[in-house]
């Protein structure tokens, strides 16, 4: 039998089954808006003493020093500093051959610089002169200068390779050291210098007097290479209005030399 709906009945059901649909809809239309669960983070790496390279990656190559300075005293990391000292000069010092290469403080540092520097530092400055000096602290009260100023002219050197200059040779290896004396010193140790490195390499004496020593050399006598010690030498160098300087060829205390190399050159 066949069953009729009156048309008020079909609009009901019409209306009820619309209301259904979109509350169907509601419901999924929230849930989809909903917050989701957030992921747990990720924890950093823990810490590493290097950044990580590529395996097989060279290793990262250390700063270069600052224009102008001398790769020889900066081939130790960590034992030259930048510093920067207000001194005054108590003492030129030559080399052996003569020249000028640095000056003792009153306040017991040690100004080195290298010697194309020493002529005109010393027609510029002069004894008990006032000076603030810019360069590199080393191992030791040692600086090695880049600048000088002088407080009261206010004249300035800086260190600067000189010009090359294609007149000037260097001397036949059989003529070096001809210009040399031979020279005794005697005295109390003043001053230990320091290789670049930090070891030492000599002494200055309470007068002035430089006795160089090779490093190797200054160990075989720990108990003279040292501040107070009476000390006694012999060698090659120079003594002019500046100072004296010796590269040794006989090292000891007073009375007591022991010869440094094998064979010594004659006796002139």
């Amino acid at each position: 039998m066949q069953s009729t709906l009156n048309p008020a009945h079909a609009v009901v059901l019409r209306l009820t089954g619309a209301t259904c649909l979109a509350s169907l809809l509601l419901a999924s239309a929230g849930c989809a808006a909903q917050p989701q669960p957030e992921a747990a983070p990720v924890p950093p790496p823990p810490p590493s003493a290097e950044i990580a390279r590529p395996p097989g990656a060279a290793p990262l190559a250390p700063p270069a020093p600052p224009p102008g300075t001398d790769p020889g005293r900066m081939a130790s990391a960590g034992v030259a500093t930048s510093s920067t000292a207000q001194v005054t000069v108590a003492r030129f010092l030559i080399n052996p051959d003569g020249d000028i290469d640095g000056f003792l403080t009153r306040e017991g540092l040690l100004i080195r610089f290298p010697p194309h520097m020493g002529a005109q530092l010393a027609a510029t400055v002069r004894k008990g002169d006032a000076v603030q000096v810019s360069g590199w602290r080393n191992a030791g009260e040692s600086l090695d200068a880049q600048r000088i100023t002088d407080t009261r002219s206010g004249a300035q050197l800086v260190d600067q390779p000189p010009a090359p200059d294609a007149t000037v040779r260097p001397l036949p290896r059989e003529l070096r050291g001809a210009g040399l004396s031979p020279m005794n010193a005697q005295g109390q140790v003043a001053y230990v210098t320091t290789a670049p490195r930090g070891e030492p390499d000599g002494v200055i004496l309470s007068d002035g007097t430089v006795i160089k020593l090779t490093p190797p050399v200054a160990q075989q006598f720990p108990a003279l290479v040292r501040t107070g010690a009476e000390v006694s030498a012999k060698g090659y160098g120079t003594r002019n209005q500046y100072g004296a300087a010796l590269q040794a060829t006989a090292f000891g205390s007073p009375g007591n030399l022991s010869a440094l190399y094998d064979r010594l050159p004659p006796t002139p």
